[in-house]
């Protein structure tokens, strides 16, 4: 019961890492539009007029190579290792067909959002090309 309780209070939106994102694309001056369900994979934060978009990807359930945050876990791994390669292809399935429709992508990553300075430097050199 727990478990369920525990699964069902987790959101595909307006977590943390992403209103972060959002707070500070906001603030260094660029506007946005969110989750635009016209493209692949919903994009967190949409920069039409730039053709661009970012996604803010939870470390474990997206599977950040080299995170202490991307495990997986020890009981239930027939669910969990299909379920979180699953995640991964179609993330890069996503991307693919984005940049294929001539759409830059950037991934960010839950644990990156800890550093505002080098977030807002990726940020920056992202979206000014």
């Amino acid at each position: 019961m727990d478990r369920s309780a525990n699964m069902r209070a987790i959101r595909s939106k307006d977590m943390r890492p992403e209103l972060a994102v959002r707070r500070l694309v906001h603030k260094m001056g660029f506007r946005y539009r969110l989750h635009r369900k016209d493209l692949p994979g919903k994009p967190d934060l949409v920069f039409a007029s730039r053709r661009k978009v970012i996604f803010v990807h939870g470390c474990f359930w997206h599977s950040h190579q080299g995170c202490k945050a991307a495990h997986v876990p020890k009981s239930n791994l027939s669910y969990w290792e299909p379920k979180l390669q699953g995640n991964r292809t179609r993330d890069l399935k996503t991307i693919q067909t984005l940049k294929e429709s001539g759409w830059e992508s950037l991934i960010i990553w839950e644990c990156e959002t800890n550093d505002e300075a080098a977030l807002i430097d990726r940020i920056s050199v992202f979206l000014e090309t």
